[in-house]
């Protein structure tokens, strides 16, 4: 193919989805920088009313409500996305529950609600408050011996209480001092992780740390500077042209549209390599490249985030002292363990066991001797420690695991299950609350929505995995990240060849070095 001809072809594949992709791929760079420091945006809501109307809470869906906790003169406590809300047996009544966690609604992400003697105890996203019934009417942060504070479960074990985060295990009887535990390995365990969670961490830069995460955000404001001046490149002929006809004058014009494509030229070619690794692992977290990468283990990466001695790093979601067996129950990303009180032994898989969505277990309820009901994005089940049983909540069959690689979510999304005297409820993500009992849940108050907006940070979240467009394209969305990735890296590709066949070349003499990047 001669050089002018497959210049003219870069030329086309790098300019018309160039100019779609600029506009996508600034959302794509602003809400992952917004997504790489939650805490940092976790103050900022956005209110609901200025999202697509699916982001609007109706019959408490959207995984408004986790759980719940009776307390003492019929009153109960609800607790999930929307934070603690106060209430009666009768559901009447509802008022607020969630003076002194921090502001911001990504402040009252409620994992766990417990009562140990005649204090409260909440997990929460940012860390674990306490509130005494009697003399305090608000919540307090504790401080707690780790240094990642998010909390995945809190639960009792008689009268000691277990906090779960995400890598270790504390125990107190007292409620202020606390024992540190790091579980022992799993029985065959071997020092590897899910491909999916290095891409994860190398998609946000994670996996160096906080220094990675400047870098992917280094990356995100040349996206955005790449894709502003690329639209100006665009741009600017029909401006000056326009200008000409008008007979004003274009030559500061022209020298702003010949220093705007030398920013775009030089920028571009600098951090063409970064970007598109970047893009290759950010199109593998998403389906359907998501796929064939899901239950792949690779080594880990030595010096980085993940090169963790703890086995269990990042890795606990739920645990349960269950009496019946003198053992804990624990839920992990890897599945269900048992351990033994004192810690002693290698931690022993649970088998068979229910299956759990990617997206975590919601629902663990002791529901008789050895017998487990859990809830997560894949249905419902009754589960027998005991014979090993496991059947489907809803239909009462036995399960079946599916063949292949099977879909992360269920007809049944299960966020949460509510109880109060002798009825139930189970929270569907989607539909909201349906009723166990036959007593239908009460509507959401409008105090309850006026003060449960969306966080930037999950607001980010949805635009940055193309949720955000379901109202319009409905479930095509979910090839939006592959589709837009892959026309980032061909614009990516295109735009470097272009530089290097046309721009670089015309400037070489023979006879000469090419020029130096500060030229």
């Amino acid at each position: 193919m001669k050089r002018s001809k497959s210049l003219k072809i870069f030329r086309k594949l790098h300019k018309w989805p160039g100019i779609i992709i600029a506009f996508l791929a600034i959302l794509f760079a602003a809400s992952g920088i917004v997504m790489n420091h939650r805490q940092t945006f976790s103050s900022i809501d956005i209110p609901r009313n200025l999202l697509p109307s699916n982001y609007r809470y109706e019959n408490w869906n959207l995984a408004a409500v986790r759980g719940s906790l009776p307390l003492e003169n019929n009153s109960l406590l609800i607790f999930g996305n929307i934070g603690i809300w106060q209430t009666t047996e009768n559901l009447e009544n509802f008022s607020d529950f969630n003076q002194g966690f921090p502001q911001g609604i990504d402040g009252r992400k409620i994992y766990s609600v417990v009562q140990l003697n005649s204090t409260l105890f909440a997990g929460t996203h940012f860390g674990l408050y306490r509130r005494n019934k009697v003399e305090a009417d608000e919540w307090q942060k504790m401080k707690l011996p780790v240094k990642q504070e998010r909390i995945a479960d809190v639960s009792l074990k008689e009268d000691t209480l277990l906090v779960l985060t995400r890598h270790y295990l504390l125990k107190t009887v007292d409620g202020k001092t606390f024992e540190t535990i790091q579980l022992p390995e799993p029985v065959g365990y071997e020092r590897k992780t899910g491909l999916f969670n290095t891409l994860w961490e190398l998609h946000s830069g994670e996996l160096l740390g906080l220094p990675g995460k400047l870098v992917v955000d280094l990356l995100g404001l040349v996206t955005i500077l790449l894709s502003v001046t690329g639209l100006l490149h665009f741009f600017f002929p029909k401006i000056i042209k326009r200008r000409k006809k008008k007979r004003k004058q274009v030559k500061s014009l022209a020298g702003t549209f010949k220093t705007n494509l030398r920013w775009h030229n030089v920028v571009g070619y600098i951090f063409v390599a970064f970007l598109i690794i970047n893009t290759l692992a950010g199109i593998h977290l998403r389906p359907p490249l998501l796929i064939p990468i899901a239950g792949t283990k690779v080594g880990i990466i030595p010096g980085t985030h993940l090169d963790n001695p703890n086995p269990w790093f990042d890795k606990l979601r739920r645990v349960h002292w269950d009496e019946n067996q003198n053992r804990y129950l624990i839920s992990t990303s890897e599945g269900f363990f048992l351990a033994e009180e004192t810690f002693n032994k290698p931690l022993q898989p649970a088998f068979p066991q229910p299956p759990v969505s990617v997206m975590g277990l919601n629902v663990l309820k002791p529901v008789g001797e050895f017998k487990y009901l859990t809830g997560s994005f894949n249905s419902m089940f009754l589960w027998n420690l005991r014979t090993g049983s496991v059947s489907d909540f809803f239909t009462g069959k036995p399960y079946v695991a599916p063949q292949g690689m099977g879909s992360p979510i269920g007809d049944n999304m299960v966020a949460g299950l509510v109880e109060a005297g002798e009825n139930a409820w189970w929270f569907d993500y989607n539909r909201g609350a349906i009723s166990l009992s036959g007593k239908p849940f009460p509507e959401m108050p409008e105090k309850i929505r006026r003060q449960s907006p969306m966080s930037l940070w999950n607001t980010a979240l949805e635009i940055h995995t193309g949720r955000i467009f379901e109202h319009l394209i409905g479930p095509f969305y979910i090839l939006y990240v592959p589709l837009a990735g892959l026309c980032l890296i061909m614009v990516l590709v295109s735009g470097f060849m272009i530089w290097w066949k046309a721009h670089r070349k015309k400037r070489k003499k023979p006879g000469e070095k090419p020029p130096s990047h500060s030229n």
